[in-house]
């Protein structure tokens, strides 16, 4: 799983007293090559688990993020969904396939990785399916950050090289890039299948073990926000300089929004790179407490930028805004008119409406 939470403290507990030794408990690790003498001192020899210090948090935290982030990305979908269509804009599509990886996001990580797998099942999960689940969870992960770079590309392209950019652009071209960024993130999802759980790390990493953290670090964080870093720089000493030139320009809505999702994108997810290398290289998760609660926090951080875009979105955006009040209000009135007895519904709908008051006079 992508680093999960610890699960149900108290079905690990009991697992642990019925299988005997800890070693018993854990899966093989396939592609661990074992205790060697290089790695003798790199990672201190204790033989207990890492407690779980955090206990239920987790299990409450994602059961909220689930039912709070889960209908606010549907509602920002349908919202965007509208937007695209009447404006036909580059920027609502990108941000229409951001939400929707962010929903599968959801629903693969924090649904059936965390709660399910990690909370309910306590980890009591066929290795073949865990490394299958493993595919599709790095799979929404890539999508869902390189689309946010299709965003910034796009934002820099329309800012710093106008002319081309309205030649080129068209809705064909964004959605044929959305689908092959979309097929590359299920691609390189494949690789992960077979991702050691950092919960059943005891061995030193292996090989492999390094090149696959080091492939999710680079292809989630660095590379993108490598990206970002000099797209949004561009696009910052753009509107500098003609602010210079004339009047202060007006930094527009879709910028505003691309600067701000990649800022929370780097924010929330720092931490979480920062503890899978200290765990590749300092000490791991398995045997030190410390680590074991880093993780468990950044993972919530992490998945904490998947339900936070909406807000983002009407912060910024008066239009955006308007169209989730139309959205909310082309929802609630089939539940009106449906409360209300059939007569009246019939009456309202079907009756003209008749001359004024005092007309016949």
């Amino acid at each position: 799983m992508l680093g999960g939470s610890c699960g149900d403290p108290q079905k690990s507990h009991e697992g642990q007293e019925a299988a005997g030794p800890p070693q018993a408990t854990l899966l093989p690790a396939a592609n661990g090559s074992g205790t060697s003498q290089e790695w003798e001192g790199h990672w201190p020899e204790t033989p207990e688990r890492s407690p779980c210090v955090v206990g239920v948090v987790p299990v409450i935290y994602y059961s909220v993020l689930l039912g709070l982030g889960l209908p606010v990305n549907l509602l920002t979908t349908v919202a965007l969904a509208r937007l695209a269509t009447r404006t036909r804009k580059p920027s609502y599509y990108y941000l229409l396939a951001l939400t929707a990886s962010d929903i599968v996001t959801q629903v693969v990580i924090v649904f059936v990785g965390f709660l399910l797998q990690g909370a309910v099942l306590a980890r009591q999960v066929p290795q073949a399916v865990v490394r299958s689940a493993n595919i599709l969870e790095f799979a929404a992960n890539h999508a869902s950050v390189w689309i946010a770079v299709l965003l910034t590309v796009d934002r820099y392209s329309a800012l710093c090289h106008p002319l081309q950019h309205r030649a080129a652009s068209s809705p064909g071209r964004t959605r044929r890039a959305i689908v092959t960024v979309l097929g590359a993130a299920l691609l390189t999802g494949i690789p992960f299948y077979w991702w050691l759980d950092v919960w059943r790390d005891v061995d030193p990493p292996s090989m492999l073990d390094e090149v696959l953290k080091w492939a999710h670090c680079l292809t989630v964080y660095f590379i993108p926000c490598g990206v970002f870093l000099v797209t949004n720089s561009a696009i910052v000493c753009r509107l500098r300089r003609r602010s210079q030139s004339g009047p202060r320009p007006r930094v527009g809505k879709s910028t505003a929004i691309l600067l701000g999702v990649s800022t929370l994108f780097a924010l929330l997810w720092a931490p979480r790179i920062f503890v899978m290398l200290y765990h590749l290289y300092v000490a791991p998760v398995h045997r030190d407490w410390r680590v074991h609660l880093a993780l468990d926090v950044a993972n919530m951080a992490a998945m904490l930028n998947t339900a936070v875009n909406f807000g983002l979105y009407c912060f910024v955006s008066k239009t955006f805004r308007a169209t989730v009040r139309e959205v909310v209000h082309d929802a609630h009135l089939p539940c009106t008119l449906g409360s209300r007895p059939e007569g009246a519904v019939g009456n309202s709908v079907l009756k003209p409406p008749g001359p004024p008051k005092g007309a016949e006079q």
